[in-house]
């Protein structure tokens, strides 16, 4: 009987350090992937000073760099206020994209002019 029950518990222990290796091996791949994700995150271009995930020559507005660096307009300010006053009011942690039309039009914006490059 001792001798069934050790064969059972080896063959469990076997079994278990095979689960073991598998969850170390698929930690480490999961490592890996993520410094490889940190090395291509803000990779500047020593010469130019830019970054290269832009491509040559994207150079950012002066708006939307401000904006990145959380500097706003007083424009940007309004709306982005008012999206975090209908994000509250209904409840919508991610309003769709037809909602933040919606606040758009609240505030006033209109279709007034012929659509232009987004670039």
């Amino acid at each position: 009987m001792d001798e069934q029950a050790n064969g059972a518990s080896g063959t469990g222990q076997d079994g278990q350090q095979a689960s073991n290796q598998s969850r170390r091996r698929a930690s480490e791949s999961r490592r890996a992937a993520d410094r490889r994700g940190r090395d291509r995150r803000g990779v500047l271009d020593r010469r130019t000073g830019l970054d290269r995930r832009r491509g040559p020559g994207r150079r950012r507005t002066e708006d939307r760099r401000s904006a990145e660096e959380g500097e706003m307009t007083p424009e940007q300010f309004e709306f982005l206020v008012a999206i975090n006053e209908y994000k509250r009011v209904n409840r919508r942690p991610f309003p769709t994209w037809t909602e933040v039309l919606d606040v758009m039009k609240a505030l006033g914006y209109r279709k007034v002019a012929d659509p232009a490059n987004i670039r």
